[in-house]
């Protein structure tokens, strides 16, 4: 597939249309530059005047697609101005070149054409005062200064200010780019802290409320159906006042809704005594400190919680132990359960129990297994044990 040429500029055409009827003005009206009595016009016709004219508004019109070349073929246009009359608009299009080369060109144009445009500024003004022995002759070294230095030296102040613009504008977007990647994060993290405690505070008495319910309605028993209904209630009044401390998490304080004190571990016996009467044969040995952090204490109830909650929805027939253990800078939980089919009825599982433990114990740097063990003092030789170690002090490996 054949490339297409750059398109020029439209801006660069319409200077290159000026400039060259602007040329064409001086040119009619006689207006050159030199005159043959000066000593310098070698080709003295007045015709010679409009080749370099014509070339240089060409180039014009390409200062932005191919500034390089643009600049090649504007400075022979210049040299050749140089040996005829000479117009001004000729001159002034090769100094918007140079500046053009510098601006819109490659780097390496742009860094070299000031060091060259400066060398022969420097030789223009070294030159003549050496060959003439006149003052007058260090003007040709302005003259060549004004035409080719300073336009680059513009054009490389004018790039360096378009660079550190972009370079600012760049460092915008990634700034913006990162606060929104930070900000997509904050909000996962938080939906995925909302999911914990909503699973963790709702889900043992939902278990509790689904076994109960099918054992009321699979026994033809009054006085059995009775305890069930005494235990749904229970739990239904516990699972409502959860929900309704969760809300109080999400809603600004306002009014009568104030947020509620995250559980900690003083209040395991009261869990431990929710799951008895929710069928389970607990046994709780807790020999922590009481300064635990309030992080570690949180996760370390919401674990032994889930725990109870899976035993109550899953583990055979036996007692289920819970033990929390402070050594060493961690406290250890372990909490073991039946494990083996059940006679009675069960809830679904999802899962979630253990992924939510899991995240729980891996945010504060512990460790966490569970997982069915080898247990010859349970029924039918195993048991479901879950493990977690979670360091004391924060930050801390366990």
């Amino acid at each position: 597939m054949p490339v297409r040429p750059p398109r020029p500029h439209r801006f660069d055409l319409y200077a290159a249309l000026a400039g060259l009827l602007g040329g064409l003005l001086l040119w009619a009206l006689g207006l050159d530059t030199r005159t043959a009595r000066d000593g310098i016009v070698v080709l003295e016709d007045h015709w010679w005047v409009l080749p370099p004219l014509v070339a240089t508004a060409g180039c014009e019109a390409l200062r932005r697609v191919m500034p390089r070349t643009a600049l090649l073929v504007g400075w022979a246009a210049l040299t050749l101005d140089t040996i005829t009359q000479g117009n001004l608009i000729t001159v002034l299009m090769f100094t918007d070149l140079v500046y053009a080369a510098v601006l819109y060109g490659p780097p390496a144009t742009a860094r070299r054409v000031p060091w060259i445009s400066g060398l022969v500024t420097v030789a223009f003004t070294v030159v003549p005062i050496a060959a003439f022995r006149k003052p007058e002759a260090l003007l040709i070294g302005v003259v060549v200064g004004l035409v080719s230095l300073t336009p680059a030296i513009t054009g490389w102040i004018v790039r360096n200010h378009r660079d550190a613009a972009e370079a600012a504008r760049l460092r915008a977007e990634q700034t913006a780019l990162l606060a929104e990647m930070d900000r997509s994060q904050a909000v996962v993290a938080e939906r995925a802290r909302m999911a914990r405690e909503l699973h963790d505070m709702v889900a043992n008495h939902l278990s509790a409320i689904a076994i109960h319910s099918t054992a009321a309605l699979s026994l033809d028993d009054p006085g059995t159906s009775t305890q069930a209904l005494r235990v749904i209630r229970e739990n239904s009044v516990e699972g409502l006042a959860e929900m309704r401390r969760l809300i109080g998490i999400l809603r600004d304080s306002s009014d009568d809704t104030e947020p509620s004190v995250a559980p900690t571990l003083d209040g395991l016996g009261t869990l431990v005594d929710g799951a008895r009467t929710n069928g389970l044969d607990v046994t709780l040995d807790a020999d922590h400190g009481d300064t635990l952090p309030a992080p570690v204490e949180l996760a370390a109830y919401r674990i032994v919680q889930e725990s109870l909650t899976n035993a109550l929805k899953h583990a055979g027939p036996g007692r289920v132990t819970v033990a929390l253990h402070q050594a060493d800078g961690s406290l250890a939980i372990a909490v073991t359960s039946p494990y083996g089919d059940r006679d009675g009825p069960s809830a679904p599982g999802s899962g979630a129990g253990l992924v939510g433990m899991h995240e729980r114990v891996a945010l504060l740097n512990g460790t966490f297994e569970a997982g069915p063990t080898v247990d010859p003092a349970a029924a039918g030789g195993k048991s479901w044990a879950v493990r977690v170690t979670l360091p004391v002090t924060e930050g801390e490996p366990a």
